[in-house]
């Protein structure tokens, strides 16, 4: 009789399959304003800080009423730098404003799918899309991936480079340090194949080499334990 794979034990949901969300620092989106915001509203930068399980820093930003939040920093941002947002503000590195207001060329990050949505697109460190052109309704932008989507005009987005690039640059040097990494993310580290492992630990597992000894695709209805490989596939192998 075999017994209870990883897939069956992570699908429970228990303490140790479960990502330490309380020690982040909370979420970074855009404060929602009642009414159009045409003249310049500041913020200064009160502090840098490290977000566990984001690989960019966040900034603690003060506004002029005093009320504080997250925010999501551009590279060459300091502690008491300030920032603008609204319709009308200059098109300055770390500033907030409406789409329709950047000019083609720009770079922004942080960018909203609708309006007030908080921003959605381009957040990850060293990230930036490219505002290409725009038509009466829509930005057309350049992410990161190299799509171009299409955008409302009246979504916010910051102009800049997201802050932390080139930090997939430096190696881990040791196993301890990716591990961390990983288990902030909620993440299985180090993955190991089900070939590779016992007939009692997996379905593929088992035999005199390494072979699944049985086809990898599976039902989407398979019952937990079984439901390993290549689920509900329409096809496998390599797209020619």
């Amino acid at each position: 009789m075999g017994k209870r794979i990883l897939v069956q034990r992570r699908g429970r949901g228990t303490k140790n399959f479960q990502s330490p969300t309380h020690k982040r620092r909370g979420a970074v989106k855009y404060r929602y304003f009642h009414h159009t915001v045409e003249g310049p509203i500041k913020a200064t930068i009160k502090d840098l800080l490290h977000d566990p399980g984001r690989g960019a820093p966040v900034a603690l930003i003060q506004y002029e009423d005093g009320e504080k939040e997250l925010y999501l920093p551009p590279e060459g941002i300091k502690v008491g730098d300030t920032i603008e947002i609204g319709n009308k503000t200059e098109i300055k590195v770390g500033n907030i404003l409406l789409l329709e207001n950047v000019p083609e060329g720009t770079y922004v990050y942080n960018i909203e799918g609708q309006k007030d949505d908080g921003g959605k697109m381009v957040r990850a460190s060293g990230g930036y899309a490219t505002m290409m052109t725009k038509t009466p309704t829509h930005a057309n932008l350049k992410l990161p991936s190299g799509k171009v989507k299409r955008i409302p005009l009246n979504a916010r987005a910051t102009v800049g480079v997201v802050a932390g690039g080139g930090r997939q640059i430096k190696p881990f040097v040791k196993a301890g340090t990716k591990y961390h990494l990983m288990k902030t993310r909620h993440r299985v580290w180090p993955r190991t194949s089900g070939v590779a492992m016992s007939a009692a630990m997996h379905p593929f597992g088992g035999g005199g080499h390494k072979s699944p000894h049985k086809p990898t695709t599976i039902s989407r209805n398979a019952p937990p334990g079984r439901k390993v490989g290549l689920i509900a596939a329409r096809r496998t192998g390599t797209k020619k």
